[in-house]
């Protein structure tokens, strides 16, 4: 389906009947990431899987999109459905996205997983290297794509799923230079979440990957001190939905039941 946001045509999917749940992919990815998992959620729930700004096949919405551009634009969405109360499920930039969401509409949000991703913003080191990235992709987006991919899986995964890398890449392929760009431009910029771990009134469960190489084990853990967050904990890398497949599904489905 497709909405109109603002002149930008959104597109999304919708799943199943019952208590809604929305799912938000990250940063190079897609709606599709969500396929394995939205088979066995929408068996008792409506599930809305929505392609964020710049990718899939949702249209850019200027030079840089914020995590409250792309929260603005959920909202829009779910607004768009009648939807009232939801579950929200994010991987990586969908969980930034996730967090500004909750930060803006909390009276909406019936529970918040964070799957492979962080409350932190980025530090000073990590925005260097975002607009290192920025000037890659400006050089040859492709390029870029091909080389960021197989590095969000850990080690030994790179050769496992070589398959999967290959499918997930030939997606981002599709992603233009500008919708590139302007993720991470918002990403760069991401503010402070963490505050929503010690005082949100819904159940939150963070999702990390030991050997994720694109965040720190520590700091995922830090953040989660003194807080109600249900910490869930793999083996592997960032990619979850694909390196711990069957855990996740029986993870989130567990973490919907409790909400």
């Amino acid at each position: 389906m497709n909405f109109l946001y603002k002149n930008t045509s959104v597109h999304f999917t919708i799943s199943g009947k019952g208590s809604a749940i929305v799912l938000l992919h990250g940063f190079l990815e897609n709606n599709t990431m969500w396929n394995e998992i939205t088979k066995v959620l929408s068996k008792r729930n409506k599930v809305i899987c929505i392609d964020l700004l710049g990718h899939g096949k949702t249209e850019n919405h200027g030079y840089i999109h914020t995590m409250e551009d792309q929260a603005e634009m959920v909202k829009a969405v779910l607004n768009h459905l009648h939807l009232r109360k939801y579950i929200i499920i994010g991987h990586s930039m969908g969980g930034y996205i996730a967090l500004a969401y909750s930060k803006l509409f909390p009276q909406n949000i019936k529970g918040l997983c964070l799957m492979n991703s962080t409350a932190l913003p980025d530090s000073e080191e990590k925005k260097i290297n975002r607009d290192r990235a920025i000037l890659a992709v400006k050089q040859n987006h492709k390029t870029f794509v091909r080389i960021a991919i197989p590095m969000l899986f850990s080690e030994k995964n790179r050769t496992i799923f070589t398959s999967e890398i290959k499918q997930i890449t030939n997606e981002a392929l599709q992603i233009s230079t500008q919708g590139i760009i302007a993720s991470l431009e918002g990403m760069k910029i991401r503010k402070d979440h963490t505050s929503i771990y010690k005082n949100a009134n819904f159940p939150i469960q963070m999702i990390i990957g030991k050997q994720d190489p694109a965040l720190d084990y520590l700091s995922l853990i830090n953040q989660t001190k003194n807080t109600n967050v249900k910490v869930i904990e793999f083996p592997d890398g960032h990619m979850s939905h694909v390196e711990n497949k069957d855990e996740l599904i029986n993870a989130l489905t567990m973490f919907v039941k409790l909400c």
